[in-house]
């Protein structure tokens, strides 16, 4: 066991209290070389893991904000030409607006004179009032007349029958 006592943990027989001192600094030193050296090689993979990825993704990242930045000024570009389209076209439409307002304006007139003219049509219509009385009279004497024509064209016929006949027998003796 005083053999095992004299050994240190690297199996280095151990001599004077200041030599341990020194070895066990040294391990220390050593130890702290190797954790250091696998913590460094440890973040180098982890750097070239996330170098893979974040490279790549700051690159895309950069592009989409670039096409984003685009689509961004070619709206506002839109939305400036739409503007400017829009201000011409209200100018046009506010005097189109102005001539429609004019036009309705004398179209309101033009109904004003219409109510007028009307009034003065149901004036003149209930002043034929007595004139429809004088149209039915004219009315009946018409058909009067019509029946007593459509009479003598039945006596005109009944005697064109009557003397006809004689008169074609005659007709034979007659010599033109």
């Amino acid at each position: 066991m005083a053999d095992n006592e004299n050994l240190t943990s690297g199996g280095a027989p151990r001599g004077r209290p200041e030599d341990d001192s020194s070895s066990i600094e040294a391990a220390d030193s050593q130890v702290n070389a190797y954790a250091i050296d696998r913590l460094s090689q440890a973040f180098e993979t982890s750097a070239k893991r996330w170098e893979l990825i974040v490279y790549p993704s700051l690159f895309a990242f950069i592009i989409l904000a670039a096409y984003g930045f685009y689509l961004v000024f070619s709206l506002a570009k839109d939305v400036h030409y739409l503007a400017i389209s829009v201000d011409t076209n209200m100018t046009v439409m506010a005097s189109n607006m102005q001539s429609i307002s004019d036009n309705i304006s004398q179209m309101s007139s033009n109904v004003r004179t219409m109510t007028v003219s009307v009034n003065s049509m149901a004036r003149d219509v209930n002043a034929l009032e007595p004139m429809l009385v004088s149209i039915q009279d004219m009315d009946r004497a018409m058909q009067n007349m019509t029946l007593s024509t459509s009479s003598m064209r039945h006596d005109m016929a009944v005697m064109n029958q009557n003397i006809g006949r004689p008169m074609q027998f005659m007709n034979w003796f007659m010599p033109w």
